[in-house]
Formats: structure tokens, C-alpha cells, sequence
């Protein structure tokens, strides 16, 4: 089955080729980051209209980088949420609109099921059952993925998730958006060592996480240097993310130790930072487990994980109505297997 997967869930649009037997036929992705750095973050109608602007040109890219024609589409897959509901909306008209016009099925994909399951695109996908660490936008948790649909709530975050902290640090360290690059950058310039701030809960005998109080040790450490320097700020960088790679290194070593498995999977943007990959190998290698990673390019949003977790939902459905809605906010353990 070839499927056209389109993902526009806040400031990318991204859309790719899956066949289920030939694996990823190709993808293109649109940043927004340069339109959203004006404003030092989303502007969600800003957002929506440039998926308007993207969505259709992106089809045809890759369309023709595939060598596939819009009539060997077979189905269509796209995000239905959570995300940002105008631009929810941009990709679920045009993916039910092209289904409509080819009778083609569709399947709206949980976003955080397309990063959950990302890692699956790779020539050495982990087999099931492993556990994930999921950290994408709003969403730190920790999950044991049995197989498609199959997801156990192991542990969240009870309020800032990673990739909000890192945002919010970057604002107060006066960075530029997105601020979790800018961040991890900016560390590599830091002292190791230098300034010692707190790792929230990492001894609380549960899985949850909690990244607001960081974010706070972060303002009053750097209320106390006033006025920052460059190497300060590095400095405070370099000991945020040192904190906040610590404590979810740990968290993932202790789920997998509780749950006896042995391979770990690690998906959404904060999975890309060089820091955390490094501290979760040598952890896993010390205790004998697997670690796995999504290609850095599709840790952020893109199309290709819509289109793949859309490719193993769709095995049974049928052309419907094409009648639609979106689910700006959406749990994921509501989900069921298809």
C-alpha cells in the first residue's frame, strides 16, 4: 500500500511517500523557523496560512522525487492532533479532499503515536516490546510500546515538559528561538561544572518528571550574576542541560529496569540533542541494554512518520464520507490497536 502522509500540526509542514513493502519512497519538509523567530515563538495564524502556502507544492516535490503519480496513492494519512487547531485543520481538508477526489481511505494520526513509532523507519528498527522516551514539544513521558496501539503510560511530566524548559531558559538567557538548539549550542561553550543546579525528582522512586522548578534555579542563578556575560550565560547553559539530560538518563534507565526490557527507544525533538544521545548510550551500554534513535531529521516534525503510522492503521480501512474534525488535544492512551 502506498501512502501519501501530510503533517501540519504546528510550524512544519511536512509530507512523504510510504509503501508498505518498499519502505519510505520519499519526503520534503517546510520549516516555519525563520517567519516565527520575529515573534520568539509560534503565531498559530501565522502558522496556518503558511501550510496553506506549502502543503500542495510539497505533494508535488515529492511526488516527483518518488517517481510516483497521484493516482498510485492508495491512501492517506495525516495529522488529525494534538496541535494547533487552525493548522490541524489545513492538513486534514487537503488530505480528505484528495481522498474524496481519488476515493481513497484516510486515517487521522495521533501526532505523538508518529514520533512514538519513528525509530520503526530505520534499517535496524527495534522489534517489540521496548520502552520510549518521548520527548516532543509539551510531552516528556515514558511509555512500554507492546506493538501498534499498545502503549502504557509508564511516567509524564507533572508540568514544564524538557522541551518547554529549554524553550523558557533560552528566553531567560535572552537566546533566539527555538530555544532548545539555541541552547544546546550555546552549552558546549559552558564550564562543566561551573554552576551546580538541582535534578527535580530524580530520586523520587517514580517515572514523572518535573521541570518547572529547573527553569525557576535557572532564574535566580542568573539574577545572582547580573549582568551576564556571554560566558555566564554559556556557563548556565552547560549546567541546565547537564541537569536536565541527568535526570532523564536516569528516569529511562530505572523504566527499563522495572519493566526488564532491554531496548530503549527515544523519539521528538529533545531527541536529538548530542548531549542526552551521549549520556543514554553510556548508560545503556554500562547495563547491557539497546538504545534507539529516529535519523536527526525526523525527530523534529515531518511527514514520513505521519505516513508510516498511517500505513500500519490503514491495513483494513475503506473509503469513508471524508467527513472530518481535529483533536487539538488528544491522549494518547486513547488509542487502541487497529
Amino acid at each position: 500500500m502506498l501512502v501519501l502522509g501530510i503533517e501540519s500540526s504546528c510550524d512544519e509542514t511536512g509530507i512523504a511517500l510510504y509503501h508498505s513493502e518498499q519502505g519510505l519512497l520519499g519526503h520534503a519538509l517546510h520549516s516555519q523557523i525563520k517567519m516565527h523567530a520575529e515573534y520568539g515563538g509560534v503565531v498559530p495564524e501565522l502558522a496556518s496560512r503558511d501550510h496553506i502556502r506549502r502543503a500542495l507544492p510539497l505533494t508535488e516535490q515529492v511526488l516527483k522525487q518518488s517517481g510516483a503519480k497521484l493516482d498510485d496513492i492508495e491512501a492517506i494519512a495525516y495529522t488529525q492532533g494534538p496541535g494547533l487547531a487552525g493548522a490541524l485543520l489545513v492538513g486534514t481538508s487537503i488530505a480528505e479532499s484528495l481522498a474524496f477526489a481519488l476515493n481513497l481511505p484516510t486515517v487521522g494520526v495521533h501526532h505523538l503515536e508518529g514520533h512514538l513509532l519513528s525509530p520503526l523507519l530505520e534499517e535496524n528498527p527495534p522489534p517489540f516490546p521496548f520502552v520510549a522516551l518521548l520527548v516532543s514539544g509539551g510531552h516528556t513521558q515514558i511509555m512500554r510500546v507492546g506493538g501498534i496501539g499498545d502503549y502504557e503510560l509508564l511516567g509524564d511530566t507533572l508540568d514544564d515538559a524538557a522541551g518547554e524548559a529549554f524553550d523558557k531558559t533560552a528566553k531567560l538567557l535572552d537566546l533566539p528561538y527555538p530555544g532548545g538548539p539555541a541552547i544546546s549550542r550555546l552549552a558546549e561553550q559552558g564550564r562543566p561544572g561551573h554552576f551546580k543546579l538541582p535534578r527535580p525528582m530524580i530520586n523520587s522512586g517514580d517515572l514523572n518528571f518535573s521541570f518547572s522548578g529547573l527553569k525557576t534555579a535557572v532564574l535566580t542563578l542568573a539574577m545572582q550574576h547580573q549582568p551576564l556575560t556571554e560566558q555566564i550565560k554559556a556557563d548556565i547553559a552547560n549546567a541546565f542541560q547537564a541537569a536536565a539530560v541527568d535526570v532523564l538518563a536516569t528516569k529511562c534507565m530505572n523504566a527499563l529496569k522495572q519493566t526488564k526490557l532491554k531496548r530503549l527507544v527515544v523519539s521528538g525533538g529533545v531527541g536529538a540533542n548530542k548531549q542526552l544521545r551521549s549520556a543514554l548510550n553510556q548508560a545503556a551500554e554500562r547495563r547491557g541494554y539497546e538504545v534507539f534513535y529516529p535519523r536527526l531529521e525526523f525527530c523534529t516534525d515531518n511527514g514520513a512518520m505521519i505516513a508510516f503510522a498511517g500505513a500500519m492503521r490503514l491495513k483494513h480501512a475503506q473509503p469513508g464520507n471524508h467527513a472530518f474534525s481535529v483533536r487539538p488535544r488528544w491522549d494518547l492512551s486513547e488509542l487502541t490497536a487497529p
